[in-house]
């Protein structure tokens, strides 16, 4: 079987489409591309931008003088789809119409699988596959469960690289990711902190809109008594309290800032009040890591810190002071989605992983 592919990677965010080209494991092409706010107002949903950022990819590879006719497969971003085990999924109909009406919510990151679809079809002998979308849901039955029947536990989170970086740290250990526990927290404009016991997510927070450690701008877990008072409280509407927990609460809400190194500066400058709010945010992942502990019943081969907050030596040297005791901590700054998404492109055409259908 052919050792290695070329792949062509799809990552559209909020304000920028990100494409990559792989051969093997080896990236040999890599562009962001920034959208204006400008060239976004025309579309009403965004979903309406797929043929608009389908064209700005094909120029840019055009211009790269990339020859797509080679690529083997075309693995976009998963998007908000139904909840689904972790894997690679072949892109199919009912998966297009999920990205498309946005079940579970519109984002940028929907556009990957129909745009991978769309150009794989173009192509002589591509495959089209998305890999561990933030839906991805592992959790035990038991994480479910919160104290209104209604209002069950959601799996949101960074999938794709708590996922990556937990194979890394096994590949590291001369071990398979199914054959270890590790706790990862994803530092980023979100939190999340999953408990993955032997290749499943069997329990982590919502980083998205829901509990948790409070981030750069997401408020995490809030007193719920206090919360239902501020939202009858006719101050606010439903979008403006939604924003509060999604965009304007965490550091930004505090300190008026989602910058973890201008909050070290000002910190540095003598600062007590960024400091304490610098710390608070650590000290509610190192609880969260903590409560992770406790669902691998105390069983961590190690804790892994990731995400752009991860190149923090104040928030991570906090966190080592207070987890390092379960397990060894061990530091993957930053994030590399666009690997990601091409190693699972290339584990599912070599055949080490299995290719996944969307039901």
């Amino acid at each position: 079987m052919k050792c290695c592919f070329k792949i062509l990677v799809i990552n559209p965010g909020s304000t920028s489409t990100k494409i990559a080209v792989y051969d093997g494991n080896k990236s040999i092409f890599l562009k962001s591309i920034k959208h204006s706010l400008e060239q976004l107002a025309i579309y009403e949903k965004i979903s309406d931008q797929y043929e608009f950022r389908k064209e700005v990819i094909l120029n840019e590879l055009i211009h790269a003088e990339v020859d797509i006719e080679q690529i083997d497969a075309v693995v976009g971003r998963g998007g908000l789809v139904k909840p689904i085990e972790s894997g690679v999924y072949e892109v199919n109909e009912t998966l297009k119409e999920d990205l498309r009406r946005g079940i579970m919510g519109e984002h940028a990151s929907n556009l990957g699988g129909l745009i991978a679809d769309d150009i794989a079809k173009s192509l002589p002998k591509a495959r089209a596959f998305i890999a561990d979308p933030v839906v991805v849901d592992e959790l035990e039955d038991v994480a479910r469960i919160t104290g209104l029947p209604d209002m069950p536990r959601r799996s949101v989170f960074h999938a794709l690289n708590q996922k990556a970086v937990a194979r890394s740290f096994a590949l590291s250990r001369d071990k398979k990711y199914e054959d270890i526990n590790v706790i990862v927290a994803h530092m980023g404009g979100g939190i999340t902190v999953g408990a993955h016991r032997r290749g499943r997510v069997i329990d982590v927070n919502n980083g998205l809109d829901g509990y948790g450690p409070f981030s750069p701008d997401r408020a995490g877990t809030l007193p719920t008594g206090a919360l239902v008072d501020t939202c009858y409280s006719g101050k606010y509407t439903h979008e403006e309290m939604r924003a509060r927990i999604h965009g304007k609460g965490g550091l930004i809400a505090h300190l008026g800032t989602n910058e973890v190194f201008e909050i070290e500066h000002m910190i540095e400058n003598g600062d007590e009040h960024a400091k304490l709010i610098l710390e608070a945010m650590a000290y509610q992942i190192s609880k969260a890591i903590g409560g992770a502990a406790s669902v691998l019943k105390g069983m961590v081969d190690g804790i892994l810190l990731t995400g752009g907050i991860a190149h923090s030596e104040f928030v991570v040297d906090y966190i080592k002071v207070r987890v390092s005791f379960i397990a060894p901590v061990i530091v993957y700054p930053g994030e590399d989605e666009m690997k990601a998404l091409a190693e699972n492109a290339q584990s599912a055409l070599g055949g080490e992983v299995e290719i996944k259908e969307y039901k």
